[in-house]
C-alpha cells in the first residue's frame, strides 16, 4: 500500500440477505484516499454510495455479507474485533450525515452531545469538555458559541445543525471524514457556506475527505478526485478537472448533462388571470402572561402582493424561513391570512366553508416529500381516485380508467396501480403525487420543493413532465424552490423572499440576469457563481 493512502478499498462486495436470497448492492469497487485529498463517491440512489462508505468502519446491518480489503493507514479495517473498531470510529475516521436532525438526540443539549464524544474518546470531562466544546464550534462558525451552549437540536437552524455536527465530527482529530450528502437538505447559501467551511477545515486540519453526493455542482467546488458508481459499480473515476471536461463513460456523461434547461413556454397572448394577492400578510400573534395577551407578532409574510395567469408559473424562491410555503398555503386559505386572494374573480377571503369545498376542486398542491404525503397503506389507485371521491367523478365517466390515464400521462404504468407507495422509487413517487393533484384538471397547482429530494437527472424528467402538463391543461403553477436552476427552468415570473418580504419580483429571465436587490444577488451568486449587480441606470 502507497504510504501516501489513507484509506484503501480493493474489490469491495456487499450483498443483503432478503427473503431467503442475497441481493448485491455492491460489485467489485476499488479506489483510494490520498493525505489532504478529497474524493467523491458520486451516484444516483440506491447507486450503493451510502452502503459503500458504511462499510469502511463496519456500520452496516448484521444482514450485510461484506468482502474485499478496506484498508486504513495499512491496517485491515473488515473483520476487525469490535474494539478496535470503536478505537478507528470516531477517533481515525468520522462521518457527518446528511439529516442532522435525525443524528442529533432531540433530548439533549448540544454541549451534552459533542461532550459524550469527548469523554468515550478522549476522556474529557468538566470544565475541559465544555473549553473543547467552545473551541469546536467557534472552529466550525458558530456565532456566540457560549450561548447556543444549552440549545436544543430544534432550537438551532439547518446550517447551525449541520456545523454542531462537523464540530462533533472533529472533536477528536479524525484524519478521515466522511460526508455523506452533507449538504443536500441545506439552502443554497448555507450549502455554499458548509462547502467553503469543509475546504477550510481540510487545509488547517490536515483532514482527508470521502464525500458522498449526487449534486455535481457540489462535486466540482469541493473534489480533487471522482469516482463515479452506477448499480452498485464505480464505472469511471479520475481527477475531478478531467471528468468533468472529458467524461468517457455514457452514465457520466447523463448525469453531467442532467441539469434542468431551456425556458417554460411563452404564456399565451390573453390568457385570463388564475390568481392574485394585494398586500397579503400573515401574522402569527405571540402571547405571554397569565392572561395569554398578545404581545407581539412573528411576521411570516408581510405585504406580499402577485398575479399569475393561465399557462403561467411564479417561482417563488429564498431561504428557509422566508414566508414562501406560508404564502402559498394563505393563498390555498389552508391558513388564515388578510388581504384579498381573488381566485377565478373571487375573493377566497370571503368565501365561506361550503363555497371554498367547491372551488378545492382547482386548487391542488404538490409536495417536497411524497413518501410522507402519501398514504402507505392505501394502494396507487386509491391514492390517485381519493379526490375523485370526495369531488364527485365526471358524469360517465369511470374511475379506474381515469386513473389509468392520468397514471400514463404522467409516465407510470397503469398495471402499477395495486401496488403501495414504498413500492416505488422516490421519482416514481412524485410522479403519484402529480398524478393525485392533476386527476382533477385544477386551475391553480401549488408545487413546494417538487425536485428537492430527487435525483439530478430525475429533477430533469419531472421539470419536463410538469412543463407537459401545463401545455396540455394550461394550469398556473406557484412553483416553490430554493434550488434556482430548477425555477430558472421553469418560471415565467420570480419573487423572492427574505425573512417574510418580497425583496424582489420581476420576469425570470431580468430576475436572473439583472437582480436588483442585495439579497438576490447572495442567492444567485452562491447558486451560479460571482455575477455583476445591474446598475440603476
Amino acid at each position: 500500500m502507497s504510504h501516501s493512502s489513507v484509506l484503501q478499498v480493493e474489490d469491495l462486495r456487499i450483498g443483503f440477505h432478503q427473503d431467503g436470497r442475497v441481493i448485491e448492492a455492491v460489485r467489485g469497487v476499488s479506489f483510494t484516499v490520498g493525505r489532504g485529498e478529497t474524493v467523491a463517491l458520486v451516484g444516483e440512489s440506491g447507486s450503493g454510495k451510502s452502503v459503500t462508505a458504511l462499510s469502511t468502519v463496519s456500520l452496516l446491518p448484521d444482514s450485510a455479507i461484506i468482502r474485499g480489503s478496506v484498508r486504513y493507514s495499512g491496517e485491515e479495517l473488515l473483520n476487525l474485533p469490535e474494539a478496535k473498531l470503536r478505537k478507528v470510529r470516531g477517533n481515525d475516521i468520522s462521518f457527518i450525515f446528511q439529516e442532522p436532525m435525525t443524528s442529533l438526540n432531540p433530548l439533549h443539549t448540544i454541549e451534552r452531545q459533542i461532550g459524550e464524544s469527548l469523554a468515550l474518546h478522549q476522556g474529557l470531562k468538566g470544565e475541559a469538555a465544555r473549553a473543547r466544546t467552545l473551541e469546536l464550534l467557534e472552529k466550525v462558525g458558530i456565532r456566540d458559541a457560549e450561548t447556543r451552549l444549552d440549545a436544543y437540536p430544534h432550537q438551532l437552524s439547518g446550517g447551525q445543525r449541520q456545523r454542531v455536527m462537523i464540530a462533533m465530527a472533529l472533536a477528536n482529530g479524525p484524519e478521515l471524514l466522511i460526508a455523506d450528502e452533507p449538504t443536500t437538505a441545506l439552502d443554497v447559501t448555507i450549502q455554499a457556506q458548509i462547502l467553503e467551511l469543509l475546504a477550510e477545515l481540510k487545509v488547517r486540519e490536515g483532514l482527508s475527505m470521502l464525500f458522498i453526493t449526487h449534486d455535481l455542482g457540489v462535486v466540482r467546488r469541493i473534489a480533487d478526485r471522482v469516482c463515479v458508481m452506477q448499480n452498485g459499480e464505480i464505472v469511471e473515476q479520475g481527477p475531478a478537472a478531467e471528468i468533468f471536461a472529458d467524461p468517457k463513460h455514457p452514465y457520466t456523461q447523463k448525469l453531467l448533462a442532467a441539469e434542468p434547461k431551456g425556458r417554460p413556454d411563452p404564456v399565451p397572448a390573453g390568457a385570463p388571470e388564475i390568481v392574485r394577492t394585494e398586500h397579503l400578510r400573515v401574522w402569527f400573534p405571540i402571547h405571554a402572561g397569565f392572561l395569554r395577551r398578545t404581545v407581539g407578532y412573528v411576521k411570516a409574510v408581510n405585504d406580499a402582493s402577485l398575479s399569475v395567469r393561465s399557462h403561467e408559473t411564479l417561482g417563488i424562491v429564498g431561504e428557509s424561513g422566508s414566508g414562501k410555503t406560508t404564502l402559498a398555503l394563505a393563498i390555498l386559505r389552508l391558513i388564515p391570512s388578510t388581504g384579498p386572494v381573488v381566485f377565478m374573480g373571487r375573493d377566497l377571503q370571503a368565501e365561506t366553508k361550503a363555497g371554498l369545498r367547491d372551488l378545492r376542486r382547482d386548487l391542488q398542491i404538490v409536495f417536497q416529500d411524497p413518501f410522507g404525503s402519501l398514504s402507505p397503506r392505501m394502494t396507487v389507485e386509491q391514492i390517485i381516485a381519493e379526490g375523485l371521491g370526495v369531488h364527485g367523478v365526471e358524469p360517465g365517466r369511470d374511475r379506474r380508467q381515469m386513473v389509468a390515464e392520468i397514471m400514463a400521462e404522467v409516465g407510470l404504468d397503469p398495471a402499477a396501480m395495486g401496488r403501495y407507495p414504498h413500492e416505488f422509487s422516490g421519482g416514481q413517487r412524485q410522479r403519484i403525487a402529480i398524478a393525485r393533484a392533476m386527476i382533477l384538471r385544477p386551475k391553480l397547482v401549488v408545487l413546494d420543493e417538487p425536485t428537492s429530494a430527487l435525483d439530478m437527472t430525475v429533477q430533469v424528467q419531472i421539470v419536463e413532465l410538469l412543463r407537459s402538463l401545463q401545455r396540455k391543461w394550461g394550469m398556473a403553477y406557484l412553483f416553490i424552490s430554493h434550488d434556482l436552476r430548477v425555477v430558472r427552468a421553469m418560471a415565467h415570473k420570480v419573487i423572492v423572499m427574505q425573512n417574510g418580504d418580497v425583496v424582489e419580483a420581476g420576469e425570470g429571465q431580468q430576475v436572473f440576469e439583472a437582480p436588483r436587490a442585495e439579497y438576490t444577488q447572495r442567492l444567485l451568486s452562491a447558486a451560479f457563481g460571482p455575477i455583476v449587480p445591474a446598475s440603476d441606470g
